[in-house]
């Protein structure tokens, strides 16, 4: 795919900065309550500036330099401005441990950090070196560090900015890791030019859109889904200050444009249902004149009703998620697609979308099924390769440019793809027969109390899964004997229906239920809330024995 400079990021932020210089481009808010709004004019001069003060350092020229925070409007002003210098940018989640902050910073062989805006900072601080030079944000935690808001006062504007090539080295994207250490992805200029020119067409995206950044800046779909875009269409991003503000940061932006992973969108409607029954809500959109009004009230106090394009991925969503969704009137748009071509494989395009299936190649991306069934795409974002790792690099490659996802797949007769499995976590059981995790777990999370699943049983004679139920179900099963019995034959009666639908081999000898919640923080998914299936192994593993013997269809641990 051909890209003109003028599609580059840096080159379309100053277009945006001198056709729009007083539109809002970011919106900020500063934990008090308040907000702060930032122009493009103002984005591109404090990016400047900031570019200016790292170029006094002389690093050799494609030095990294990380960045270490929450989204917020100084983590993308922060990549602008490592950009501008001449640098290449290395995203680290905020919610790792100081050990894996501290192998990113070394694998990546970085010469500063930019330390933000964090939730635990005394844990982290330990894993950035004292020779990786530290700058702090007017939104970071209490530090000795040069300040952003002192060096861009203090600075002159870089001039000129530097065009950087297309094929050139943009950004060290480290892998979220469900499985194995994280890989330094190398992607250059040009894919993110590349991104926004998928959503021009089909979605038809422009500077009158908003959206709301809040999944981790640091994954791959916030940097194609909000910078990438933002930048090549200027539109509005909004920025979500916490967990316990998410809904009113929601509510604040109005996005038109949405994206999240499915146990969010499982979480929402969760929420509605705990203050609207289901069979109470399936009463109300059978009612023509209601229908409209309920749905209204429930998309415009989760900030929804605006939403004219909802996008899901980085985990299957479940169909019957899907049709909740869309009898509220938001058809969820299913994307496929992993770090290493920016996300950038397949989705539905609107009118074209089928339940189960992750849709159609973008345009300019090729797909095939190798021998053994594995999702074989070759996209003009495929990544440069694994930094520092090319013998990585070799393995994931085909000799005709195709990129190894490690899915597996099948196609229907339209060409849409269907992910039936990840090829690396098929296991055997003690019969020998091979179980492949993901179209169970899909099945199992549409119990409306199953908020996250994972299937194992490696060398049992069947295998059997581990659920997890939301947080306030949890704590009223703790004192409401009644509800963990009606909980219980519920689950045994969907444990019967998922079974009814599988292959004899497959069928889950029984569920537990765990009393943990898998949370970021302490380990057991990623930031993207896809469930670690090593971590989890590794937590409940010496249970399983225990467990297994008990032989009842539904344990709660």
């Amino acid at each position: 795919m051909r890209i003109d400079a003028q599609h580059l990021p840096l080159a379309r932020l100053q277009h945006w900065a001198r056709e729009r210089p007083d539109a809002i481009f970011f919106t900020q808010p500063m934990g008090d309550g308040s907000t702060q709004d930032y122009s493009f004019a103002r984005v591109l001069d404090e990016s400047r500036r900031m570019a200016a003060y790292l170029q006094r350092f002389n690093w050799p020229a494609g030095s990294r330099v990380a960045i270490l925070s929450k989204n917020c409007a100084h983590w993308l002003m922060s990549d602008f401005a490592i950009w501008m210098a001449g640098h290449v940018s290395v995203p680290i989640y905020p919610t790792l441990t100081a050990d894996s902050v501290g192998r990113v910073l070394e694998h990546a062989q970085a010469v500063a950090c930019f330390v933000g805006k964090l939730d635990d900072w005394p844990t982290l601080q330990p894993g950035v070196p004292a020779n990786v030079h530290a700058i702090s944000y007017p939104l970071s935690p209490e530090n000795q560090f040069p300040t952003w808001d002192d060096i861009v006062r203090d600075t002159a504007p870089l001039a000129p900015i530097p065009a950087r090539d297309a094929d050139e080295l943009a950004t060290l994207i480290y892998t979220s890791g469900t499985t194995g250490d994280a890989k330094g992805v190398m992607h250059p200029f040009r894919t993110f030019a590349v991104a926004p020119e998928i959503a021009r067409g089909p979605f038809g995206v422009s500077s009158n859109d908003r959206v709301l950044s809040y999944l981790p800046l640091a994954h791959v779909a916030e940097r194609a889904f909000v910078e990438a875009n933002a930048l090549a269409f200027g539109f509005h991003v909004y920025f979500a200050d916490s967990l316990d503000t998410f809904v009113q940061d929601l509510v604040r932006a109005r996005p038109t444009i949405f994206f999240s992973v499915p146990r969010l969108w499982t979480k929402f409607q969760q929420g509605v249902q705990a203050k609207l029954p289901q069979n109470r809500l399936d009463l109300l959109l059978k009612l023509p004149l209601i229908k409209r009004l309920i749905t209204r009230k429930i998309l415009k106090g989760l900030g929804l009703d605006a939403v004219r394009f909802a996008g899901g991925g980085a985990s299957p969503m479940p169909p019957s998620l899907l049709d909740w969704w869309a009898a509220l009137g938001i058809d969820i748009v299913e994307v496929y697609g992993m770090t290493e071509n920016f996300a950038l494989s397949h989705g539905s395009f609107p009118g074209d979308g089928r339940v189960g299936y992750v849709g159609r190649p973008w345009p300019g991306v090729e797909c095939r099924l190798s021998d053994s069934n594995e999702v074989l795409v070759k996209s003009p974002a495929t990544m440069l390769g694994y930094f520092r790792e090319p013998e990585k690099t070799r393995e994931v490659m085909t000799d005709d440019g195709f990129l190894r996802t490690g899915d597996l797949g099948a196609f229907d007769e339209e060409g849409r793809l269907r992910i039936t499995g990840r090829a690396r976590e098929q296991f055997k059981t003690s019969k020998g027969k091979f179980v492949s995790p993901a179209p169970i777990e899909n099945k199992l999370q549409q119990h409306d109390s199953v908020e996250a699943c994972c299937v194992v049983g490696v060398s049992f004679p069947q295998p059997f899964a581990l659920v997890m139920l939301p947080l306030e179900v949890m704590k009223a099963v703790k004192s409401n004997v009644n509800l963990k019995e009606r909980i219980s034959r519920s689950l045994t009666e969907h444990l019967e229906a998922v079974n009814a639908q599988i292959d004899p081999h497959e069928r889950l000898d029984f569920l537990v239920v765990v009393g943990e919640q898998w949370t970021v923080e302490n380990g057991l998914v990623t930031p993207t809330l896809k469930v670690k299936r090593s971590e989890i192994e590794k937590l409940y593993g010496v249970s399983f024995e225990a467990w297994a013997r008990q032989k009842a269809a539904v344990l709660w641990a």
